[in-house]
């Protein structure tokens, strides 16, 4: 970490480089399709509104989930793919999904994905490496965002919570 220069403010800027040796998080395998590395970026910066994190796809994708609070996804390597969907049916741990949009991401787009919708991302083939900053807000003043994630087909239908 290093600290910006002093020009109006008596407070630093924490700067953190996303290409830093800085150790990758222990991440439950279980949310992903294959391998991905994560960076938590958020506690270097200090943030207090927003998770921050890097994060490599190794042609792999998340599994279906949604968050508390907004996502933004900024892409910093090769091309990837969002899928947003609707939740069907009342169930918490069972119930069926509608694939509601799809879209490519490149390096430079940004994308917002609104709190509580049930959505994917990744890498588009099994070969292809993608990564994007992912922030996550708080849902509520010092509330750290939650993810919920489940087990589906990835088409039509949610089998199970992941814990």
């Amino acid at each position: 970490m290093r600290f910006s220069k002093k020009l109006h403010s008596s407070k630093f800027a924490n700067i953190e480089n996303i290409h830093s040796k800085r150790k990758n998080l222990k991440i439950n395998p279980q949310y992903f399709t294959g391998a991905v590395k994560i960076k938590e970026i958020s506690s270097v910066i200090k943030s207090k509104e927003q998770k921050v994190y890097h994060v490599t796809f190794f042609g792999s994708k998340t599994k279906v989930h949604s968050h508390e609070g907004g996502q933004i996804l900024i892409v910093t390597k090769g091309q990837g793919g969002l899928s947003l969907y609707k939740k069907i049916g009342k169930g918490k741990k069972k119930f069926s999904i509608k694939k509601t949009h799809e879209t490519r991401l490149r390096p430079g787009d940004v994308t917002y994905i609104p709190a509580k919708i049930l959505h994917i991302h990744g890498s588009i083939g099994k070969k292809d490496v993608f990564s994007h900053i992912a922030l996550n807000s708080y849902p509520a003043k010092n509330k750290e965002p939650k993810t919920t994630w489940f087990e589906s087909d990835f088409e039509s239908k949610v089998t199970s919570i992941i814990r």
